[in-house]
């Protein structure tokens, strides 16, 4: 499930129209369907994730489960038994980096998205929690990797004084005292970009629907406005050069539809060097080398994570390793200081990931886990690529995943939207499409109208489309599956969580005839409540998501038109929600007013409501609640009749 966000923060149907699409390969000839694995197997925590080297390379860090919660643990290389660092049963350990020998950290408390910054010493003491513990959303603006006299030092920002914005601060992680490096009292700027000196050297403020970063060559100077561009535009610095003097910025301007990375000079507000672009897809991650001061890949999503590698050094490196990882994708994601050891990630879409140590001057090659050992990559199901052309003429992509074994006709299909919704759908491991491939369904993902990556035209289709051509776009996609025989008509569900769960419920009460059942997952129901209850840290973005998505007031007609809550007179098929009750995102009442009046009309409706969760459930033993109440709703509603076996 994909977050629902604001774009500016951190930062009849269709048949003969979808006939040149073309369906994915589906040949199963000889083989059988696997055996049905235990659902817990898919959504337990993983055995060891998130490796990373010590700056000095003598320890590697991981996450693993103690208590049903991911701790961190620490282990010098060469050694087989790690020390304990964290011992933490409130919530998982999110991210996490390395500071000299301490480990900088994160959680927050039950799902209420108030993250908490904590250090501690790779012994497990002295641990310390860095930022306020409770209603204060913290995290890190710049490790200060490698910058003179801040060996101990890091820069955080929080909203502890206003909860609209963000200041920086300067924190010692050994003895945790904070120092506020910014009076933000007048000019209440939301976010900050730093030099590779750790200097504040630009900041972003949102002034109505327009973007505004702010300049200053140094500390001492004031900060005045640098450049200003309307939301619908993309001007992102990435990092300053090396030298400090210009800078590295994905943009879309000058006509472009899609972003590319490019360098800019300062002093004269150009372009001066197009480092790259694609056709199709945004392009805005740019990696560099700490050590040697070189840009070494360029990164963006097409069907499947791609990469363009700048500088000899790392490409010999990715070609010592490619024998190593034939038929899976792998990435170096890691280094210590002087970048002889390594961390690599290989993993596909029916592999979750293994991880491995590599040291270079060795040439030596070590697994050091795999995420999830129980899973049977030969039992998982291909995610398969796939496009088709929507009513109006737009050409959609996304995935289909095919239950293995089984012949792709007359299947029973979970349509599942992504979040965001101004996010999108990517090939990889996804345990939610692996479990439900392995009971017999066919699983449809869909880039809907507004997904990102695909350029700046694709995402302003989607501009007050809630419910209306956004969800054409999913209801074409289903008829599209039915057209070529892989549907059962009878047998389609929707699933998706947040923006999914609002188009789950969308598709029920706008085209209730198509779905057989649905699994709403903190779904938005109502567009008036949903603007009313949004974090503090979203209203500096409120106008713009009224362009977006709807002014209340202004479009208040349009909003009502797009609010399923309103039509649940509509829903014919039974429903399952399931809501956290802290959710800061999309407030429990989203959930209870539909809940109140299916109950009313004696609809059926099953609910689910975890009170130490927020938006999605992240602990363990809910996981497994939720999925297997899932499971049970499916099974009743579309069955997965036993297929007959192809070949």
């Amino acid at each position: 499930m994909r977050n629902l966000l604001p774009a500016g923060l951190f930062l009849g149907v269709l048949l003969a129209a979808c006939g040149d699409a073309q369906p994915p390969s589906t040949s199963t000839a000889a083989v059988q369907p696997p055996p049905v694995i235990d659902m817990k197997l898919f959504f337990k925590n993983p055995e060891k994730a998130g490796f990373q080297i010590s700056p000095d390379g003598n320890h590697f860090s991981f996450r693993a489960p103690w208590k049903n919660r991911m701790n961190l643990f620490v282990q010098r290389i060469g050694d087989s038994v790690a020390t304990q660092v964290t011992r933490d049963t409130v919530r998982d350990i999110g991210g996490y980096f390395w500071k000299g020998d301490r480990l900088v950290y994160s959680r927050d408390v039950n799902g209420d998205e108030n993250f908490i910054v904590f250090s501690a010493s790779i012994d497990g003491t002295d641990a310390k929690a860095l930022t306020p513990e409770k209603g204060v959303r913290a995290g890190t603006l710049d490790r200060l990797h490698n910058v003179p006299g801040m060996e101990t030092k890091v820069m955080l920002q929080m909203n502890q004084r206003n909860p609209q914005v963000f200041d920086p601060y300067l924190c010692d992680i050994a003895t945790g005292e904070l120092k506020p490096l910014y009076d933000n009292s007048k000019e209440n700027f939301e976010g900050w970009i730093t030099d590779h000196n750790g200097v504040i050297r630009m900041a972003t403020k949102t002034d109505g629907t327009d973007q505004v970063v702010y300049y200053r060559a140094t500390d001492k100077e004031p900060f005045t406005e640098y450049m200003r561009t309307g939301f619908k535009d993309s001007w992102n610095p990435l990092f300053f050069t090396f030298d400090n003097a210009n800078l590295y910025v994905s943009h879309n301007l000058n006509g472009r539809d899609k972003t590319a990375v490019v360098e800019w000079d300062l002093a004269n507000k150009k372009e001066t060097r197009l480092i790259h672009e694609e056709k199709d897809y945004d392009v805005s991650s740019l990696s560099y080398s700490d050590k040697r001061k070189v840009l070494t890949m360029v990164t963006w999503t097409g069907w499947k994570e791609e990469r363009r590698i700048l500088d000899p050094q790392t490409q010999a490196l990715y070609d010592k390793l490619a024998p190593k990882f034939e038929g899976y994708d792998h990435w170096i994601y890691g280094e210590n200081d002087d970048e002889t050891k390594f961390m690599v990630w290989a993993g596909s879409d029916r592999q979750p990931g293994r991880y491995y140590f590599y040291d270079a001057t060795a040439d030596k090659l070590e697994l050091m886990a795999e995420q999830r050992p129980w899973i049977d990559e030969d039992q998982m199901a291909e995610m398969k690529p796939i496009s088709y052309t929507t009513r109006d003429g737009l050409t959609v992509h996304g995935y289909l995943t095919l239950p293995v074994g089984r012949e792709a006709k007359g299947l029973p299909v979970v349509i599942n939207p992504h979040g965001g919704p101004w996010a999108r759908d990517e090939w990889g491991f996804n345990p939610e499409v692996q479990m439900l491939a392995n009971r017999g369904y066919a699983v449809l993902q869909m880039n809907f109208r507004g997904s990102t990556g695909y350029g700046r035209a694709f995402w302003e289709k989607s501009f007050k489309q809630w419910g209306k051509t956004m969800q054409n776009d999913i209801t074409d996609g289903v008829e599209w599956l039915k057209d070529q025989g892989i549907a059962d008509s009878t047998r389609i569900a929707i699933y998706g969580g947040s923006y999914g769960g609002y188009a789950t419920l969308a598709g029920i009460t706008y085209t209730p005839d198509l779905y057989a059942c649905a699994v709403d997952y903190v779904g938005v129901s109502n567009m008036f409540t949903f603007m009313n209850t949004v974090p503090p840290y979203w209203e500096p973005f409120k106008k713009m998501m009224y362009e977006m998505v709807g002014d209340p007031q202004a479009d208040s007609l349009l909003l009502r038109d797009a609010s399923p809550v309103f039509f649940v007179d509509r829903i014919k098929c039974p429903l399952f929600i399931a809501q956290g009750a802290t959710d800061p995102r999309v407030n429990k009442a989203e959930s209870d007013q539909v809940v109140e009046a299916l109950k009313a009309r004696g609809v059926e409706v099953q609910y689910m409501v975890k009170d130490n969760e927020g938006h999605g459930f992240r602990n363990e033993e809910n996981r497994f609640e939720f999925y297997g109440a899932m499971e049970k709703f499916l099974e009743q509603h579309i069955g997965t009749k036993p297929a007959p076996v192809k070949g």
